[in-house]
């Protein structure tokens, strides 16, 4: 509800006083005066005027009625309608004092009929009426009732201006209350828009979430396969190849059973990945016991001397840290075997306070980091996929290399306990 429609709903509830109010008012005094006319002593041609005084007051606020729609506000019309219903209310209270009834409505009509030159002039003409009628009628007949009217008028000019210090004060309450009803109306709006605007952000972000989850689980999925199937291929054509090149039948069979093993172990590391659950590894050994077995079972494999060490007290680290250190290693043993030619690789775990840092060290052929590209086809699980599997944990991952001078990776994860 805006301003206007306020004051539009004030103006019609004072527009039914403004239309019936003198019409009660003046029937009521008519009804006062005859029945204390014999109190008063009012004769039959105070009796005549007053009737003539009654009909004119009718007719004149019949007029108005039908011509106050076309004057809304103050005009000469309105001030010449206040004027005349004044005349008649003084003079019908001339004649009997309990026509002040009638006077009243002038209190009530001032700030609409009248420009506000005339306002306070018309407050106080009506006063006049009102301390007539309460003293015993207009004019006083002696010095007293001279003194009592001055006194009654004083007294209802002091109430005037009480009372329009009053009403502004409410009419300031009023302008007041509208205008805030008028900014919590806007700010209702503006939440409303904003929650609707949340809410359309709330299902784009959903949808997001969910792509990016999909995403995420592809990666992880791609990320598992070439950690587990890939290098357990690799693992197994190795063996396969010293197979077909044995011509000694017990050594082709033992790298047939290798490579049986290393299918089987294979097998259950892509079943272990899609289920997202740790490394076969993990599945009974803590990880410094399944990191020194996947050392010694990859260097039995490759005829590489391995090595792995663990410095520090160690602790039981939560399964999300454990499985992607292992990871990480075996991801590092996978390619000191097919890319560096190593003859010699070292991993070390070291628990320190707070973290956990995971060196694997080689005397390969080296390259440089610096110009390394992802070939075309590799998918790019190697570096660069320790290194994902490390930040996704809140560590980092470093690279260390040079051509023909071996290769360092190091990746320091924080140090969260099981449970």
């Amino acid at each position: 509800m805006s301003t206007s429609d306020a004051a539009k709903i004030i103006e019609q509830r004072w527009g039914l006083f403004n239309r019936w109010g003198p019409y009660v008012l003046l029937g009521f005094g008519l009804l006062m005066a005859l029945a204390t006319s014999g109190v008063v002593g009012m004769s039959r041609g105070e009796w005549y005027a007053s009737w003539a005084l009654v009909g004119a007051g009718l007719a004149l606020q019949l007029w108005w009625s039908a011509a106050a729609g076309s004057r809304p506000g103050p005009s000469a019309a309105g001030t010449v309608y206040y004027a005349v219903r004044w005349a008649l209310a003084f003079a019908l209270t001339w004649f009997n004092p309990f026509f002040a009834f009638y006077a009243v409505v002038g209190y009530f009509g001032a700030e609409r009929l009248l420009p506000p030159r005339l306002v306070k002039p018309g407050l106080f003409a009506t006063a006049v009426i009102m301390a007539g009628s309460q003293s015993g009628g207009l004019p006083p007949h002696d010095e007293l009732g001279w003194t009592v009217f001055g006194a009654l008028l004083a007294v209802n000019v002091a109430l005037l201006i009480v009372f329009a210090h009053l009403a502004a004060q409410e009419d300031e309450r009023n302008r007041i209350a509208v205008s805030t009803i008028v900014e919590l109306e806007h700010a209702n709006t503006a939440l409303q828009q904003a929650m609707d605007e949340n809410a359309a952000l709330h299902s784009q972000l959903l949808v997001q979430a969910r792509e990016a989850g999909v995403a995420d689980e592809r990666r992880r999925l791609a990320a598992e396969i070439h950690d587990t199937i890939a290098q357990g291929l690799t693992g197994i054509i190795a063996q396969l190849q010293v197979v077909a090149n044995a011509s000694d039948e017990t050594l082709a069979r033992e790298h047939l059973g290798r490579a049986a093993d290393l299918a089987r172990h294979s097998l259950g590391e892509a079943r272990r990945s899609v289920h997202n659950l740790s490394p076969t590894a993990l599945e009974h050994d803590e990880l410094p016991e399944a990191l020194k077995k996947t050392v010694t079972e990859w260097a039995e494999r490759t005829g590489v001397r391995a090595e792995a060490t663990v410095t520090g007290p160690a602790e039981p680290l939560h399964e999300e840290i454990e499985a992607t250190l292992l990871r990480i290693v075996q991801e590092a043993l996978s390619n000191a075997s097919r890319h560096a030619a190593a003859t010699r690789v070292g991993v070390t775990l070291s628990y320190m306070d707070g973290e956990v840092t995971l060196d694997v060290r080689d005397d390969g052929s080296g390259f440089d980091p610096l110009t390394l590209v992802k070939r075309s086809g590799s998918g790019g699980f190697g570096l660069d996929g320790m290194r994902a599997r490390a930040e996704r944990i809140a560590g980092s991952f470093t690279v260390e290399s040079e051509p023909g001078g071996g290769t360092a990776l190091s990746a320091r994860v924080p140090l969260v306990r099981h449970g």
